[in-house]
């Protein structure tokens, strides 16, 4: 999918402001001899940028637009190091707003329904990005945002909540919380707005269950507005993308090489009219791939497939390059393991060896010892490395309200 006339357009306006800010980029394309772009083979040849440069530029280097144009900065975590501060102008958060209610309606969510936020408020993009996109539709916003479940459950059930905005890993808690308390015919749930975090479909499935409702990914970044830039329709094949304010590409996160449609690389996101933070050719460091063809469903948006990890998630043990998207589709291979897992690698000192240990959880009716030696298996003959398996009961793992970190490497402590 080749960047079109009216892209180029947009992103030659791009460059050119960014040129006048006198920010980061500026002297980034300046240096490179980037004054504009007229053609898909020039565009190509734009430098890559990604999360190292948004640190370099800390904290308003990326700034393309006079203070007085600044109503709202967000910023991500920052736990790998120092944040990512995004400045947003009165168009950028309308933008956002726009692109969030239009991802609504793909999923079926209208004027008439209730729509429950759980995920968090405040520099995060997330919980401020769902209630504006629900304000813009019209819909009824519930503000919950993160943690207290029985506040959450109860308030659910007092304002009949349609829908509910969460991660999948506080999706699961609520799913799992509901079902403990029997309490499923007294919500009116319809659907589910997930995102934040890549999940199974043993996950998935789960979730869809035990609330009774259609679930729906919604895909964003801090870098690019936050949640909301694309989100899968009915037909729950793929994420529709809105190409007319970014225009995305894929590319071998080794070589940078674009991909065709329908190869799997890195998502490479570029923001076609933003204006507190424009970036273009955006390494996102996620895992997908553009899908051939338009949709059944008639909407003319590229899509993307499900992520399937982050190309910056990959660990190595015994030489072996790993993802958790691969552990993942193993224990989605075994009957009666749960959706809940976490990998810890460590360095056995007495015999200079590296050790993986996965935990998972499985249902009581299968035998652990069992299913540990199958996952054992599988892990040997797909991956080529035999872990330590631990299979622990449901609900043994910690749950989260936020996203669940599943590796931990111990090998630097």
């Amino acid at each position: 999918m080749k960047i079109n006339e009216r892209q180029l357009e947009l992103t030659d306006r791009q460059i050119k402001r960014i040129l006048a800010s006198g920010n980061y980029y500026s002297g980034v394309y300046q240096k490179a001899g980037i004054s504009g772009v007229s053609t898909p083979e020039e565009f190509e040849k734009i430098p890559f940028t990604d999360k190292s440069d948004l640190r370099n530029a800390y904290p308003l280097g990326i700034q393309a637009v006079p203070d007085e144009q600044v109503v709202r900065i967000h910023s991500s975590s920052g736990t790998t190091g120092k944040p990512v501060i995004i400045p947003y102008t009165a168009r950028d958060v309308e933008d956002w707003a726009t692109m969030f209610a239009r991802c609504y309606e793909i999923a079926g969510i209208t004027a008439r329904d209730r729509i429950q936020i759980t995920p968090g408020y405040g520099l995060w993009t997330a919980g401020i990005g769902f209630q504006a996109g629900c304000e813009k539709l019209g819909a009824m916003a519930i503000p919950m945002g993160p943690g207290n479940t029985d506040k959450q459950i109860q308030m659910m059930i007092d304002l009949q909540s349609t829908v509910i905005c969460a991660t999948s890993s506080y999706a699961l808690l609520l799913a799992e919380e509901i079902n403990k308390r029997g309490l499923r015919d007294k919500i009116a749930l319809k659907k589910g707005v997930i995102g934040s975090e890549r999940w199974s479909d043993v996950k998935r499935e789960y979730i869809a269950r035990e609330l009774g409702i259609e679930l729906y990914d919604i895909y964003g970044l801090t870098e690019i507005y936050g949640p909301g830039i694309g989100i899968n329709c009915s037909d729950q094949y793929g994420m529709h993308v809105f190409d007319d304010f970014l225009y995305t590409e894929i590319i071998d996160p080794q070589t940078g090489e674009v991909l065709p449609d329908g190869e799997e690389g890195e998502i490479v996101i570029t923001t076609l009219v933003k204006e507190g933070a424009p970036l273009i050719r955006f390494r996102t460091h996620d895992l997908s791939r553009i899908i051939p063809g338009e949709c059944s469903c008639g909407r003319t948006y590229p899509r993307l497939d499900t992520i399937t990890g982050r190309s910056d998630d990959m660990f190595k043990v015994h030489g072996v390059n790993m993802f958790p998207s691969q552990v993942e589709e193993i224990l989605g291979m075994v009957d009666g393991v749960g959706s809940e897992y976490k990998i810890d690698i460590a360095h056995d000192e007495t015999k200079n060896r590296d050790i993986i240990m996965i935990t998972a959880e499985a249902e009581g009716r299968v035998e652990f010892a069992r299913v540990g030696e199958e996952v054992k298996r599988l892990c040997k003959s797909r991956l080529g490395v035999t872990p330590n398996v631990t299979i622990v009961s449901i609900n043994t793992l910690p749950r989260s309200e936020k996203k669940t970190q599943r590796v931990f490497d111990h090998r630097g402590d």
